[in-house]
């Protein structure tokens, strides 16, 4: 049996169970929404194991539905990502469960959730623009519901710029949809990679300009990144984990890569400008950090400064600096996500959001206290943590492919990077305890649960570098990417 159908059937059978039960107790709805990204967890890792172990997978509905023309296909990249963004979505629910609580509609709320899990994974297993198009405006419709979930002032503000901002951007990538189907006739990816032959400069460069724009928007990369910490700040914390760590990488970063790669093929000349984007956002972000006292917003202008590291590495075109960009997308898919349950975990328990109302909160909140602080070294990149060791193998690659410069501004992002967050562990947990915090306790065991769980991710996934573990997962994500548009000549075969 093809597994692929089911990443997008089961969340959106999850979500529309979970509205179905809207009058039954909340219980009912953490057991569906979690049982639910469960089973989607356990199928990513099967997709996974299949394609290490037979190569990518494809399925073609039209074989069962005639008429259908979209394919789902999978391949190394697909795998790793599907089992980063499901498992992080799996603990952002897990922290939910106690979290909103303060919320009156959580079946509205796990249904948003549910839905924005199946555009994702449609996006990652999408065999045509088209497809990718229509469920990343799934994801991105239900994140901007969620960015007003609480429906205060800030957050209803915050969720009409990102949807203005976000379709500025969405138009954008389907005028590039429309120029590249004028020029090939086709919109699916295997015949668009065989069919693109480098048209007319003008064109040529209208469709990179429109996608690297279009994409940049929705993967927080300067300087189109103005609604993020807006988005970030007003979401509840969950839902901002859930953008950081699963839906910038997936409607951003991984759209845009396999486009840039598989289907156009990798160019110099607009990898450099990629590059140059990545390196502004590495330090703009953390500067911008820097100046930051809400805890929140702080963690909003390191997701754009880390973004860049991310695509710095991808923008090389080597396989170590592949390597090192995608290790650094799952690493912060981990570490960034888990430093904004921190912070939920402050605020469900103090109403505090701020630095300076905080303070000596370590000795009433132990496990966030010490969660917060090995996550806070992970995005630091300080050894043994997993961002230490993707952000060195950026660094090597910048060496070795001769951008000495870029090497050092991402070395001097990451000492920037760790004094911010000296400043977060010395106002929010060490010092004098603040004497409005003398009565609040530690966060409920669920939401404890879900920081330990990405602690010790975060301790861990060093081990995605040994022998063995990355021929696993690494190798054949890199593998994906550096096959360039022999992607699309792979799929050919696998459909004849």
């Amino acid at each position: 049996m093809n597994l692929l159908p089911l990443l997008i059937i089961i969340p959106l059978l999850g979500a529309i169970i979970v509205l179905l039960m809207r009058s039954c107790a909340k219980p009912w709805h953490d057991a569906v929404t979690f049982i639910t990204l469960i089973a989607l967890s356990v199928i990513a890792v099967l997709v996974q194991t299949g394609v290490v172990s037979h190569g990518m997978m494809v399925f073609n509905p039209g074989s069962v539905v005639p008429g259908l023309g979209t394919i789902a296909v999978a391949d190394g990249l697909t795998g790793l990502m599907l089992i980063t963004i499901n498992t992080v979505i799996t603990c952002m629910v897990i922290f939910s469960i106690d979290y909103i609580n303060r919320f009156e509609d959580s079946a509205l709320y796990y249904f948003l959730i549910l839905m924005t899990t199946a555009g994702l994974n449609g996006v990652l297993i999408s065999g045509d623009l088209f497809t990718l198009y229509v469920f990343m405006e799934i994801a991105v419709i239900s994140a901007y519901v969620l960015t007003a979930f609480t429906n205060e002032p800030e957050s209803l503000e915050a969720s009409f710029k990102y949807a203005v901002i976000g379709g500025v951007s969405s138009l954008l990538i389907l005028c590039a949809i429309a120029f590249i189907y004028a020029e090939t006739g086709s919109l699916s990816f295997h015949e668009i990679a065989i069919a693109w032959n480098r048209p007319e400069h003008f064109l040529t460069v209208l469709v990179m300009v429109l996608l690297i724009v279009g994409f940049g928007i929705k993967s927080t990369l300067i300087p189109f990144s103005s609604w993020v910490p807006d988005a970030y700040t007003a979401a509840p914390a969950p839902v901002a984990g859930i953008f950081s760590g699963a839906v910038s990488k997936v409607v951003g970063i991984y759209a845009l890569m396999r486009l840039l790669y598989n289907i156009f093929g990798f160019d110099a000349h607009i990898m450099s400008v990629v590059g140059w984007l990545a390196v502004a956002s590495i330090i703009i972000g953390v500067t911008l950090a820097l100046y930051q006292w809400n805890f929140k917003r702080l963690l909003a202008y390191h997701s754009i400064s880390q973004i860049g590291y991310m695509i710095l590495g991808l923008s090389l075109g080597t396989p170590l600096g592949i390597a090192g960009g995608l290790m650094h997308l799952i690493n912060h898919s981990v570490f960034k996500p888990l430093l904004f349950l921190n912070a939920g975990s402050i605020e469900h328990t103090s109403n505090a959001t701020t630095l300076k109302d905080m303070g000596g909160l370590a000795q009433r909140m132990p496990v966030t206290g010490a969660t917060s602080l090995i996550a806070s070294l992970s995005i630091s990149g300080i050894p043994p943590f997993n961002g230490f060791w993707s952000k060195l193998l950026i660094i090597f690659a910048c060496v070795q492919s001769g951008k000495f410069g870029f090497a050092v501004i991402a070395v001097a992002g990451s000492i920037l990077t760790l004094a911010s967050f000296t400043k977060v562990q010395r106002y929010a947990f060490m010092g004098p305890l603040n004497r409005a915090a003398q009565s609040i306790g530690e966060a409920t065991m669920l939401m404890r649960l879900s920081m330990i769980i990405l602690t010790v991710l975060c301790v861990s996934m060093g081990v995605l570098l040994l022998p063995g573990v990355y021929e696993v997962f690494l190798e054949p994500a890199v593998r994906a990417l550096t096959v360039g548009r022999h992607y699309g000549v792979a799929i050919e075969k696998l459909l004849q």
